[in-house]
């Protein structure tokens, strides 16, 4: 076992007064191991080209990093799960919940159905994984709160595929964590059970 016997290595040579600082933590790489038994790392000299490029990866790096802080913590029926499909979608829409559609529907149905509403951001169908069956709803997003109105009166009940649909407000804001935790401290206080 890696880990222990350069832990044990450490020890060694602590008592003997050979290690200054503190002991290895375990999996670290052989070439960080030197620093802690009294020598120094490896500092090799690099070119300015390469400096130049790893400035560009840090800065990469760090892009990166504040795109994969934004996480969407979900909730529902006791479960907790980071949704990452949210990610896709703006947050400050306004967004329909499209609910009995059929095996046949896809996105482009969908599109279709709310084409005619200029400020129509994105629609999706929700398909199981496994099979790739739609589960029987979809989301329209709009950018407009008067087309998204509009397209709650006239599109609700209309077909798409082949079945009536179902038009409500989507409640995907309803199902963060956060708005959960906050919903449930309020009922805490008011002295209701969770």
């Amino acid at each position: 076992n890696q880990p222990n016997k350069l832990i044990k290595q450490w020890y060694q040579r602590r008592v003997r007064g050979m290690a200054p600082g503190p002991p290895p933590p375990p999996m670290m790489p052989p070439e960080h191991m030197n620093m802690y038994y009294g020598g120094m790392p490896p500092n090799p000299i690099i070119s300015a080209e390469d400096a130049m490029g790893q400035g560009e990866v840090a800065s990469k790096k760090s892009k990166k990093k504040e795109k994969k802080e934004r996480k969407m913590i979900r909730t529902a029926a006791g479960d907790v799960w980071e949704d990452s499909s949210l990610m896709e979608w703006d947050d400050n829409d306004f967004r329909i919940f499209v609910g009995d559609l059929g095996n046949e529907c896809n996105d482009e149905m969908l599109y279709r159905a709310f084409s005619k509403y200029q400020s129509l951001v994105k629609v999706k169908v929700v398909r199981d994984k496994r099979s790739n069956k739609t589960k029987g709803y979809g989301f329209a997003s709009f950018k407009d709160s008067a087309d998204y109105v509009k397209a709650m009166r006239e599109v609700n009940g209309k077909y798409i595929g082949n079945r009536p649909c179902k038009l409500r407000k989507s409640t995907w804001k309803d199902r963060q964590l956060s708005v959960v935790r906050k919903k449930n401290n309020e009922k805490q206080k008011l002295g209701l059970k969770i």
